[in-house]
Formats: structure tokens, C-alpha cells, sequence
């Protein structure tokens, strides 16, 4: 009877885990649906580290060609530096080829401890991507001194990073090219990697070297952050002590305040992204990058 009992007791927590429902797909939201049918014009080679290239996604605007001088905009997938792809921040890189800019959405190494690549390697990357667009203009068809950097979560620290912090640099690479932007725009970006904030458990006990709230200084890009209050992933307060920072040190910094939006509440609901892209327009086109 005992045996049986036991038997028992052992098999009933395995069927329950069995009849439990399989995890529903993730619905599309308002830029998954955007990404459907969009295709870059160019797939390029921007860095090559060891065995691994690195891609740049560029969208054209119609009418393109390599005498232009056009503004460029440079998009950063999110993913906590960890996960993401490129063709996630595809609608971005396409609203902006479709007003006349050069686009391109960047590929860029992902943190992981088994395969060694750092979040300080990402920074890397994203500050390589601007040499690049620079040190290549001409072939690109850009202006390098309209050059735009954008990104979501994880990205927006990337872009972010272009502007601030000199001394995480690829080896070998031309230290005279220019990484700072002329424009950031910023969307839920991680923006305090303090305990308080996010990124400090993967950055290690260098966290600060790579808090963007902790290097604001005096000639910084123009900046655009859009954030919401609900968000407890990159918190609010983060981005807030970041544009209080940037205004005092007297750069040019927006904060556009989504009352109870949690993290990414931009990219899952079409009108606030066609929201988010009109007041990005009108940013840029008051700077003269539009």
C-alpha cells in the first residue's frame, strides 16, 4: 500500500506540468506589423571582429545617389544587449529613408559570458558604426555632419554611448574620426546603469564608465528622450535625472513624458508610434537635420 501511495504521489505533479497549455506566441504589435515586406537596399560590412562581420541595414530614400550630401539616420535595436536583431527597428530606419535620409538599422555583437563579448564590445560597435558612416560619406552618399543616432532600451544606451564615452574605443581604429552625433534621439533608452537604473549586473563593477546619466557634460548632441512613467525596466527617473543633467550642463534636451507607459509602450500601439515619429520630426527639423 505504502509503494503504491508513493508512486502515486510522484506521478501527479508530472501529469499536472503535462496538461498545462503550451505558451501562446507573442501577438505582432504596431512594429511588427511595419516590418512586414520591408527590405534594405544594401547589407553592408561595417566591422570585422576576428571571424564575425558585422552588418549595417541601409535604406535609401528614392532619387538616392553616392553625390548626394543627405542626412543620416542610424537606428540600434534593444534587447538588454543580450537578444535583438537588426529587422526589428526596420519601420524606423524606413520613415526616415522615406523623408530623405540615408538609414541604416545596425547589427551589433550581443553580450553573452560564453562567448566573451562584453557590453563594453557593444559599445565598441556602435561608436565603430559612426566611424564608419563617416570615414565612408562619400560613397554613402551623406553629409557626415548630419548624422543622427537612435535606439530602443539597450540600443538607446548604444546610441547614446556614440556621444559619451571617449575612451571605449575599437583597437586600431582612427581615434581622429569623429563618433559623437549630431542629433540623439532616444526611445526608453537604459540610461542609468546604477542599481537604481538597469545594466549593472551585466556591465560588472565598472558599471559606472558605461552610465550615460553619470558623463552628461557641456557639448553634447541635441537630444530627444521618450520615456514612459510606468516603466520599471529602465525607470523613469533615470531618463528624468539624465534631461535635468543635460539641460544644466546647457546642452538641447527633450523629454517627452508618456504618463503610465511601461517599457516599449511606444512601439506596440500605432499611434503612439506615429506619435513618436511626428514630435521626432519636428525635433529634427528644427535642427536643421530634416
Amino acid at each position: 500500500m505504502t509503494k503504491l501511495l508513493l508512486t502515486a504521489l510522484f506521478v501527479l505533479p508530472l501529469s499536472a506540468s503535462m496538461a498545462q497549455a503550451p505558451a501562446q506566441p507573442k501577438a505582432p504589435d504596431a512594429v511588427d506589423r511595419r516590418t512586414v515586406g520591408l527590405k534594405p537596399d544594401e547589407i553592408r560590412i561595417y566591422k570585422k571582429v576576428g571571424d564575425r562581420e558585422l552588418q549595417m541595414h541601409v535604406f535609401r530614400p528614392r532619387a538616392w545617389k553616392a553625390s548626394d550630401r543627405r542626412g543620416c539616420y542610424l537606428v540600434i535595436h534593444g534587447g538588454g544587449w543580450t537578444g535583438g536583431v537588426p529587422q526589428r527597428m526596420y519601420p524606423f530606419a524606413a520613415h526616415y529613408a522615406g523623408l530623405g535620409l540615408v538609414s541604416v538599422s545596425l547589427q551589433y555583437r550581443l553580450h553573452s559570458a560564453k562567448t566573451g563579448v562584453s557590453v563594453y564590445d557593444c559599445v565598441k560597435d556602435a561608436r565603430s558604426a559612426v566611424r564608419h558612416l563617416r570615414s565612408h560619406a562619400a560613397e554613402l552618399g551623406i553629409d557626415p555632419q548630419k548624422i543622427i543616432v537612435s535606439g530602443g532600451s539597450a540600443g538607446g544606451h548604444l546610441a547614446a554611448s556614440t556621444a559619451l564615452f571617449d575612451k571605449v574605443n575599437e583597437q586600431g581604429e582612427d581615434l581622429t574620426v569623429s563618433t559623437t552625433p549630431n542629433a540623439l534621439v532616444l526611445l526608453f533608452p537604459v540610461i542609468d546603469t546604477s542599481k537604481q537604473g538597469y545594466g549593472q549586473a551585466k556591465i560588472g563593477d565598472t558599471w559606472q564608465e558605461l552610465s550615460p546619466v553619470h558623463h552628461v557634460r557641456p557639448g553634447l548632441p541635441p537630444t530627444i528622450t521618450f520615456h514612459g512613467t510606468g516603466d520599471t525596466v529602465t525607470p523613469f527617473a533615470g531618463a528624468k535625472a539624465f534631461h535635468e543633467a543635460m539641460l544644466k550642463a546647457g546642452n538641447t534636451s527633450v523629454l517627452d513624458v508618456h504618463q503610465g507607459g511601461v517599457h516599449g509602450y511606444l512601439m506596440r500601439e500605432e499611434a503612439l508610434l506615429l506619435d513618436t515619429f511626428q514630435k521626432t520630426d519636428a525635433f529634427l527639423k528644427k535642427l536643421g537635420l530634416l
